[in-house]
């Protein structure tokens, strides 16, 4: 019998690093409406509803589950995808389950971020009360003061309110449940991942001690604390969540530089800082991120592929100077003379025969500089 799964939703290029996104109790996986579509431009983003949330069928959890077991639905989920390896981020009681996971299955998850989340949730009495007020009266009362205990004054998301009155009261009990018996704190120096931790200043739920206790047991673990967010700083703090995980999940300009020197030389990107300004400064860091860590690192076309189509671009417009460093770029990336000379041929057909003669005389330039560089060598 087919196992039920997680509702979810994917985004982003099916050959892109997989990033799982987690909720919190009493929201649906539009928590990271304003969040999610901006990851997948660089990973295949999933994001989860909990049972009995959006639309998660509520008989996946019973009474006395545990986030263990909200965690065996992730991975079924992520089984049932192909999806072997991934990085993750939750808020939340979908905090706990990144937490967990990264304890209980290291193999699985690459890197971890919990937002206004917490290795424990204040002792299993709260949640116990909450869960029994919940299976006895529904979620109506609490619906009606989400708002003080997710955002602050004057601000709302009404889909998420909308989400936490319509949730399954039964699951909704249950994940209380599972909140009332997590405590992790003393695996907490077990985690290996690179992890980010993200606090709200004026979150009254989990406040940004509980996120310090855990940036001082876990060794790879960076605290960030947003001023002016409450608990669900996702939906509070768009921009600031988005840029804090783009940072550590694409290792931004890093991870583009990484790639350009690879792609280009030393050489060249050493001379291009040198000649980098306040002014251009903003420009090379987009370059970096943009076309270099995010279009070259795209493992959907090889990099040999790759520097054909910027071959041909370049000269269809003109741009010799960086067709020189491209033809350069071509040679690292595998490319012999005689294929550098076929792509710039069929240029002649496509893109003119004075672009192409032109191309010519600068590839014929930078191969035989190139000659002379290794006859000298020798």
């Amino acid at each position: 019998m087919t196992r039920k799964l997680l509702n979810h939703l994917a985004e982003g290029p099916e050959t892109a690093p997989p990033l799982l996104l987690g909720p919190s109790l009493g929201t649906s996986y539009a928590l990271w409406d304003e969040v999610a579509p901006e990851l997948s431009a660089t990973h295949r983003v999933v994001r989860w509803d909990l049972p009995g949330h959006g639309g998660s069928a509520p008989d996946l959890i019973g009474p006395g589950a545990t986030v263990g077991d909200l965690a065996a639905l992730v991975l079924d989920l992520a089984d049932s995808l192909g999806v072997d390896r991934f990085a993750y981020a939750g808020v939340s009681l979908g905090g706990a389950v990144g937490l967990h996971l990264a304890v209980h299955h290291p193999e699985r998850v690459s890197s971890l971020a919990v937002l206004c989340s917490s290795a424990h949730f204040n002792g299993s009495k709260p949640w116990e009360e909450r869960a029994e007020l919940v299976r006895r009266e529904g979620l109506a009362a609490l619906a009606e003061n989400a708002n003080s205990r997710w955002f602050t004054p004057g601000f709302t998301v009404p889909r998420l309110i909308e989400d936490h009155r319509d949730a399954d009261p039964e699951a909704y009990a249950a994940c209380c449940d599972a909140l009332a018996a997590f405590d992790l704190r003393d695996r907490l120096p077990e985690i290996s991942a690179p992890t980010l931790l993200i606090a709200g200043r004026q979150d009254p739920a989990t406040p940004p001690a509980h996120l310090r206790e855990i940036a001082d047991a876990v060794a790879s673990a960076t605290l960030l604390e947003l001023p002016g967010a409450s608990h669900l700083a996702p939906a509070q703090c768009p921009t600031a969540v988005l840029t804090a995980l783009r940072a550590h999940f694409d290792g931004g300009a890093k991870r583009g530089m990484d790639v350009r020197r690879e792609v280009l030389g030393d050489a060249h990107v050493d001379r291009a800082q040198a000649r980098q300004t306040p002014f251009t400064a903003r420009f090379q860091d987009f370059i970096s991120r943009y076309a270099w860590g995010e279009i070259w690192t795209d493992p959907t076309l090889s990099r040999r592929e790759r520097s054909m189509i910027t071959l041909t671009a370049l000269v269809a417009h003109g741009h010799y100077d960086e067709l020189a460093m491209h033809v350069r770029a071509a040679r690292r990336n595998g490319l012999t003379p005689e294929e550098i000379g076929a792509v710039l041929l069929q240029t002649a057909v496509y893109c003119g025969v004075p672009a192409a003669n032109s191309a010519f005389a600068t590839a014929q330039r930078v191969l035989a500089e190139e000659e002379g560089d290794d006859g000298a060598a020798g």
